[in-house]
């Protein structure tokens, strides 16, 4: 049986799979007389949703289905929200408070927990209307700490701040 409540980019990546429909293609452009000689370019699509995650930029084709998968989870945590449910949030809220520790956020980039770290930091503003302070309280973190968090993808930062001005509200530099 797969886990599949909660955000997509919590799932176990097996689990997430499941739902995807995966295509080995050509890479495009330069890249000299290796290139677009084998399929190594991957496009993994979220069936459900749409959304997609690409790469091409290695001639591994292991590589860049790894790299894919990435990008698919954070298009995930970009790209989908999770209605606000308590039940079908614990997976990605048992993560986030594993990885905060007296109120701040410890994750990389290219760990393999941070699109799922950002898709709960994204949930908790949607369900505050992109209130960082109280979708920091609920998170138990500092409102700087979420917005550091941001900052380490720019795409979440730039998503928040469209939807702040939307409302009004002052941007997040």
């Amino acid at each position: 049986m797969t886990d599949t409540s909660g955000h997509p980019a919590c799932w176990p990546v097996e689990s997430l799979l499941q739902q995807c429909e995966v295509k080995r293609t050509r890479g495009s452009g330069p890249g000299g007389q290796h290139r677009n000689k084998v399929e190594t370019a991957i496009v993994i699509t979220h069936q459900p949703t749409g959304i997609t995650g690409k790469a091409s930029e290695r001639r591994s084709q292991a590589a860049n289905y790894d790299q894919a998968v990435n990008r698919l989870r954070i298009n995930l945590a970009l790209g989908f929200r999770s209605p606000d449910n308590p039940a079908s949030a614990n997976r990605g809220r048992e993560l986030w408070n594993s990885r905060v520790r007296s109120g701040k956020i410890n994750i990389s980039t290219q760990h393999e927990d941070f699109p799922a770290m950002l898709a709960v930091a994204l949930d908790a503003l949607e369900n505050r209307d992109f209130d960082a302070s109280q979708a920091a309280a609920d998170l138990d973190c500092s409102t700087s700490q979420l917005v550091k968090l941001l900052k380490k993808q720019r795409a979440g930062l730039e998503l928040v701040n469209r939807r702040r001005r939307e409302q009004g509200l002052p941007v997040y530099r």
